[in-house]
């Protein structure tokens, strides 16, 4: 058991969309019990404003969120993550820093909102099926029985989370 929150690093490519939209949820679901965090491997240079508009009309704060390299979290003074997941497929087949202790790992792939092409309301919708699809994978993790679980027990619970079928067509 510890006594502080749990670190959860969030980490996609570009570090602008899914991992934002990530590190707010778990700040805002975590209860005081996780602390979220993202990064990307190469960085866009800030939240898609999407991203943040959504955010921001859902009532989370995002004057904290912006794109930062993965590096930053492998570096001596960074946070000690407890849970490092990539919620993009490029960054989960890419050559990850070493980071400091012994992070718990998962992969949970999500279509990326950004990419959407078309009109204002099916990139509209496309991110807001991302964050709903996020919600429903970060409440099952905070829920997660963490100080109970041995440690291949605990992967195979986060790897189940990330293969949850949660598109719009099965929700």
């Amino acid at each position: 058991m510890t006594d502080r929150p749990r670190n959860v690093l969030f980490l996609c490519t570009g570090n602008s969309a899914r991992s934002i939209l990530a590190e707010a949820i778990m700040n805002a679901t975590g209860s005081g019990r996780f602390r979220g965090y993202s990064a990307g491997s190469h960085p866009s240079g800030g939240p898609h404003p999407r991203a943040l508009a959504l955010l921001e009309k859902i009532g989370h704060p995002t004057d904290s969120l912006h794109s930062k390299s993965w590096d930053v979290f492998a570096e001596s003074d960074a946070p000690e993550m407890d849970f490092i997941i990539t919620v993009c497929d490029n960054a989960a087949g890419e050559i990850c820093p070493v980071w400091p202790g012994k992070p718990a790992t998962a992969h949970w792939g999500l279509p990326d909102p950004a990419a959407v092409t078309g009109s204002d309301v099916d990139q509209a919708l496309a991110f807001a099926d991302t964050y709903r699809m996020l919600v429903r994978r970060i409440e099952a993790f905070a829920a997660l029985p963490l100080d109970t679980l041995d440690g291949m027990s605990l992967q195979t619970r986060l790897d189940a989370i990330g293969a949850t079928d949660t598109s719009p067509e099965t929700a």
